[in-house]
């Protein structure tokens, strides 16, 4: 039996109504029922990171860019894990629902010459260089969707399944605009390790060689990611079709979020209503942001690929069993 099923949504994730009538509104026209939603506590959205989700997708429907009903926004600086992880957001205003679920973070990278890597709880370090690791806050515009077969895994002592995974990619602008380029997008959080090849020749999925890749399932929904938005299993079942029409994400924060915050932090400046939002408890952990540019990363990293390559795995090919 197949465990990713077919991807459809209900509920709270029902149609919306439509985008149009939302695109005269002025971004600070939040209405009575969704300002019930604003705060740090659990389930909560921050004011700033609504009013930029709103205005980002109020744009791009008057451009008509967007027509779905429902947008998206990710609060990073809030904590991943536990209650207080529910920092990803899904909007529809037409049905006033809004919803808040747990969302990934990259995990960065700590390579000679610079740690830019994060924990599992709190994002320290931000930045958009190619393969980085890393998330970078900002707009992005949903585009196609890629449902791409995986490798084969146990479910129990004599099954297994087929895991297929769907990945839809972002397109950003501005300092996302390489988002694309890096292959940045959302996903479930799951994925097969220990990748060894099997001779099945009758399998759909199997290569020019009758073989298929069978693995052990994965499932880090608590942990990082490569800079891409990962849900659970199933919330992505639920996320997913939501984005089949192109739509809106907001990821706070931005550089120059970033970059005020650890000012702030520098100059040992109290809280206040004055200083550039950040989640407390995260605060407190990473003790100051920082954002890595790509012009920053970019030698680094070249310099780190030009490390000697690990061996690689063995290839793609299998033979017949007798």
């Amino acid at each position: 039996m197949h465990l990713f099923k077919k991807l459809f949504f209900i509920g709270t994730f029902a149609v919306c109504g439509t985008a149009a009538s939302l695109a005269a509104e002025q971004p600070s026209d939040i209405p009575a029922w969704l300002k019930s939603h604003i705060g740090e506590g659990q389930g909560q959205i921050a004011e700033v990171v609504l009013q930029r989700a709103r205005t980002l997708y109020l744009k791009k429907v008057a451009a008509g860019i967007v027509k779905n009903p429902c947008y998206f926004a990710m609060d990073a600086t809030r904590p991943h894990g536990g209650g207080s992880g529910k920092r990803f957001y899904t909007i529809c205003e037409a049905e006033r629902t809004f919803r808040a679920d747990g969302t990934g973070h990259g995990s960065g990278r700590n390579v000679k010459g610079a740690n830019f890597g994060n924990g599992k709880e709190c994002v320290k370090n931000f930045g958009n260089a190619q393969d980085s690791y890393l998330t970078t806050g900002g707009a992005y515009v949903t585009a196609e969707t890629r449902t791409l077969f995986k490798g084969y895994y146990r479910t129990s002592a004599k099954q297994e399944a087929a895991l297929v995974r769907s990945f839809v990619q972002f397109d950003g602008e501005g300092e996302t605009a390489n988002a694309r380029e890096r292959d940045i997008g959302g996903h479930a959080a799951v994925l097969l390790r220990q990748i060894r090849y099997r001779y099945m020749p009758k399998s759909p999925y199997a290569n020019e060689n009758g073989c298929v890749p069978v693995g052990n399932l994965e499932d880090y929904a608590s942990g990082r990611s490569n800079g891409c938005t990962s849900w659970s299993w199933s919330n992505a079942e639920q996320i997913v079709p939501l984005m089949k029409d192109p739509t809106t994400i907001y990821i706070y924060p931005e550089s120059q979020d970033i970059k005020a915050v650890a000012q702030a932090v520098s100059a040992r400046k109290p809280p206040s209503s004055d200083r550039p939002y950040w989640n407390a408890v995260c605060l407190k952990q990473i003790g100051a942001p920082k954002f890595w540019s790509n012009e920053q990363l970019k030698p680094i990293l070249a310099k780190y690929h030009k490390e000697p390559a690990p061996t690689p795995g063995r290839p793609a090919t299998c033979k017949s069993e007798r």
